[in-house]
């Protein structure tokens, strides 16, 4: 980290900005030499990633000061609710796990319509029809598999429930990570698995940690054998050596697609919107694939080690299902793993 990157560390979450020291344009907004100012930013993405992310735009855009706010998505849209409340909503834009998240906003009316000049190549499923945000990436959850410590290999959620298994599974939480209380409302609600799996889970051991982040460290020190986590944090650790590998489940994958919208009435727009088009635009994609992530614009190639979104065997559900049912199905398994 530079001169001009300046950390904050705030109980467990991250605060903080990036000077640009150095591309895409949009509809309204001054060319790139000219756009001048500041945008903030919430998101759940590691914070090494939105770095990087932060980075990639400031060479674009040098004189455009990024600050952060990140944690898990659960946490951030509390932060964001809390920030209605009081009348002053700080953010800019929003980069969080799925698109269930923004559908909730976008009931709230918290969101403004941006129609990026750089929607060319995403699939029109992975963009609202209003144009209140548009996915980013592709996120796979699947297996990830310690092969020195695991007893077998699973081909399946479902194997997760074994006695082989038992006592070596961990998962993320669905009361923290925004992609776990996604795939929460759409397992449940997936034939074969539902609550009957998370309730196989529990009686058979099955560590629940905060984020995605921890399941991934489990499953890389031996902790655990087995944990049920992001794609690109299992490739990741596969690249830097450690004896791990990713399954895709037969039942089918899990995806979301890290959305980004930009808040209504945002204090700093023409910012915020050319923020948004650098992420939507081929250098964004770009960055999201040597990041590590499956990009979402199609001409892309997806990262070593992972699959492209026309290769995976994607779960899908109603949104407005999940949505309605997302904060029940949040009590409901609290009830079973407290």
């Amino acid at each position: 980290m530079d001169k001009k990157t300046c950390g904050l560390l705030l109980t467990g979450v991250t605060l903080f900005s990036l000077a640009g020291c150095g591309g895409s344009g949009e509809q309204s907004s001054a060319a790139k030499d000219d756009l001048k100012g500041e945008v903030v930013l919430y998101t759940s993405q590691p914070e090494k990633d939105a770095q990087k992310l932060i980075e990639a735009f400031n060479k674009e855009h040098p004189d455009v000061k990024v600050s952060v706010f990140r944690s898990g998505t659960e946490e951030v849209i509390s932060k964001v609710m809390a920030e209605q409340s009081a009348g002053d909503i700080k953010a800019d834009v929003l980069l969080v796990a799925d698109n269930v998240t923004f559908e909730s906003l976008k009931n709230k009316d918290m969101l403004e319509a941006y129609e990026s000049p750089e929607l060319s190549g995403i699939p029109s499923q992975f963009i609202d029809k209003d144009h209140m945000y548009t996915g980013t990436k592709v996120i796979t959850t699947g297996i990830m598999v310690n092969t020195d410590k695991a007893k077998e290999q699973p081909a399946a959620f479902a194997d997760l429930t074994k006695t082989a298994m038992k006592d070596e599974v961990s998962m993320p939480s669905p009361l923290y990570s925004g992609a776990a209380a996604y795939n929460l409302s759409l397992l449940t609600r997936t034939n074969g698995l539902g609550w009957d799996w998370y309730n196989a889970l529990k009686a058979n051991g099955v560590k629940v940690d905060k984020g995605n982040g921890s399941v991934q460290k489990a499953v890389v020190s031996g902790e655990k054998a087995y944990g049920i986590v992001a794609d690109f944090m299992a490739n990741r650790s596969r690249k830097d050596g450690a004896p791990v590998t990713f399954i895709y489940p037969s039942e089918g994958s899990p995806a979301v697609t890290e959305p980004i919208g930009l808040i209504k009435n945002a204090k700093h727009k023409k910012a915020a919107q050319a923020f948004i088009d650098f992420v939507l635009s081929r250098k964004g994609q770009e960055l999201a694939a040597s990041i590590g992530y499956t990009p979402i614009k199609e001409g892309v190639a997806a990262p070593e080690g992972l699959k492209s979104i026309t290769d995976i065997h994607v779960l899908s559900g109603d949104v407005t299902t999940l949505f309605t049912n997302r904060e029940a199905d949040k009590k409901q398994f609290s009830s079973i793993f407290s």
